[in-house]
C-alpha cells in the first residue's frame, strides 16, 4: 500500500525542467518512524533500458530540498541532463547533521540515507546500483554530512564532495543544534570528535574514495577545511582541494557545485 502511495504522490508532484523529471516524494523511514520529503531529479531516458549513476545532494543547516533548487543550486535539473545523472535530495531537517543521534533514538539520518533511501532509490529509479556509480556531496552541514557518510560507508559511495563543509564542528558547542544530537559538549567530547569528518578521515586509505573539497577564502570554516586537507596529505590520501575567493553563502555554493559535479561526472565515466 505504501509503495502505491509513493507512486501516486510522485505522479502528482512531478514537474519537468530541461528535459529532466523532478519528483517530490515522501520516503518512509522505518528507523525514524516518519516520512522524509525527498526530491528526485532524473534525466530524460533515450531508451527503456537506460540506467544512470546517482548523486546524493545534502543541503546545509536550516535548508531543505526545495530551497536547494530555488536558491542554493538552482541548475541541478540542467546538470542532470548535461551529465546524465540522477540527483537525490533528502530533507536532512533543520539541524540533523546527517548522523544517528546518540541522544534521540528517533533521529537516524545516517541509517535513513545509507540504508533506506539508497534502497528506495535503486528500487524506484533506473539507477546503476554500484559503489562506482554512486556519489554524495553537499555544503556547510551537508558538506560535513557527505564526507562523514561516505567515509563510514565506503562500500556504498565511490566519490564524495564537500563545499564549505563544517568538517570539524566542535567549536560550535552551543549553536546549530549539534548538542540535540550528541548531548552537551562538556560531557560528550569524544562523541563530538568522532562524529566529525575530520576525525573519520583517519580511517581512510588511499584510493578508498574519490574526494573533492572546496572552501571560500572568506569563509569562517576555512581553517577546519585546511586542517582536513593537511590531514589527508599526512595520510597520503589523494584528493582535490580548492580555495577560491568567496564567502559562506549560496553564491559560492552554486559556483563550487559546478566544479564538484564535473569531478563526480569524470569519476563516473572513468570508473
Amino acid at each position: 500500500m505504501k509503495e502505491l502511495q509513493f507512486t501516486l504522490f510522485a505522479l502528482f508532484f512531478t514537474v519537468y525542467a530541461y528535459g529532466a523529471k523532478v519528483d517530490t516524494i515522501p520516503v518512509y523511514s522505518k528507523a525514524m518512524k516518519k516520512e522524509i520529503k525527498c526530491i528526485f531529479i532524473t534525466p530524460e531516458k533515450n531508451s527503456k533500458t537506460e540506467r544512470f549513476p546517482v548523486v546524493y545532494v545534502l543541503h546545509g543547516y536550516s535548508g531543505n530540498p526545495s530551497r536547494t533548487l530555488k536558491q542554493d543550486i538552482p541548475d541541478l535539473a540542467e546538470q542532470s541532463e548535461r551529465y546524465q545523472m540522477i540527483f537525490v535530495l533528502p530533507d536532512g531537517g533543520y539541524d540533523s547533521w546527517y548522523f544517528d543521534s546518540i541522544a534521540d533514538d528517533n533521529v537516524r539520518y545516517e541509517t535513513f540515507i545509507s540504508k533506506e533511501l539508497i534502497s528506495f532509490t535503486d528500487q524506484s529509479y533506473p539507477t546503476l546500483p554500484a559503489k562506482n556509480k554512486r556519489a554524495i556531496y553537499g555544503w556547510s552541514m551537508g558538506g560535513q554530512g557527505a564526507l562523514y557518510l561516505a567515509i563510514r560507508h565506503k562500500d556504498l559511495f565511490g566519490a564524495a564532495g564537500s563545499i564549505c563543509g563544517a568538517v570539524d564542528f566542535r567549536p560550535f558547542t552551543n549553536a546549530y543544534g549539534i548538542e540535540k544530537g550528541l548531548g552537551d559538549f562538556q560531557t560528550h567530547q569524544k562523541s563530538w570528535e568522532e562524529h566529525t569528518a575530520l576525525y573519520q578521515a583517519g580511517a581512510l586509505k588511499n584510493k578508498d574514495l574519490k574526494i573533492i573539497i572546496d572552501c571560500g577564502l572568506n569563509d569562517p570554516l576555512l581553517n577546519c577545511n585546511r586542517a582536513l586537507h593537511q590531514k589527508l596529505i599526512d595520510l597520503k590520501v589523494d584528493h582535490d582541494y580548492t580555495e577560491r575567493p568567496g564567502e559562506h553563502n549560496n553564491a559560492y555554493w552554486s559556483k563550487a557545485s559546478a566544479y564538484q559535479l564535473l569531478f563526480i561526472h569524470n569519476y563516473f565515466i572513468q570508473s
